[in-house]
């Protein structure tokens, strides 16, 4: 009965040691010739300026009234403050119709942020960049026909070629939002010339 006890109890304290993780692997050393030191905030983040925080995308008829293009912003960077929004169309075959960079504090609605008094907090502007990011591909942003039907001249900001071929066609889509300088603008896609254009700034 010994001979049997002996390497069962062997084979059990084997096992256990090879479970126990020491206090080096956990980074919680007690050798006093090593310290354990974490690395410094800035080294250990992974955070940089193409770390994608947020994505909000939507599919909607603008390229080609038969399918749907895709619509997307990512909001990039560190922190959601000093993020920029990069904003996508994607046609329904894959090619990019538009690839442009705003920064995120051009997504803030600062008629809004006028009745908060907690306004100039980083805290409220971040929940209203999220906010403004909710809001950016909103129904109401789309318009058709993108140039109404009554205009003759082509408006100041606007691609005076990219406006002439969309006002030709009569039935393209419009998309309203604000780019990188804070104005609103309206792209529509001119077929004529394979490509999104401003038509209203």
């Amino acid at each position: 009965m010994k001979h049997l006890l002996l390497p069962a109890a062997l084979l059990l304290l084997l096992a256990q040691s090879s479970c126990v993780t020491t206090d080096r692997e956990v980074g919680t050393s007690s050798n006093p010739e090593r310290v354990y030191t974490p690395k410094p905030e800035a080294e250990r983040s992974r955070l940089t300026s193409r770390t994608v925080l947020r994505t909000v995308q939507t599919q909607h008829a603008f390229s080609d009234r038969g399918s749907k293009d895709k619509f997307v912003l990512l909001l990039q960077g560190p922190k959601i403050i000093d993020a920029n929004a990069r904003f996508l169309i994607i046609s329904a075959k894959g090619d990019t119709l538009r690839n442009e960079v705003i920064p995120a504090k051009a997504l803030i609605d600062e008629r809004a942020m006028q009745d908060d008094p907690q306004a100039s907090s980083v805290r409220s502007r971040e929940l209203a960049i999220l906010q403004g990011m909710n809001s950016f591909f909103a129904d109401d942003k789309f318009t058709s026909p993108a140039i109404p039907r009554t205009a003759t001249t082509a408006p100041e900001g606007a691609d005076p070629e990219g406006w002439s071929a969309v006002q030709a066609e009569g039935r393209a889509v419009g998309f309203d939002y604000v780019d990188a300088s804070g104005r609103e603008k309206r792209i529509a896609y001119a077929k004529k010339l394979n490509k999104a254009v401003i038509v209203a700034d």
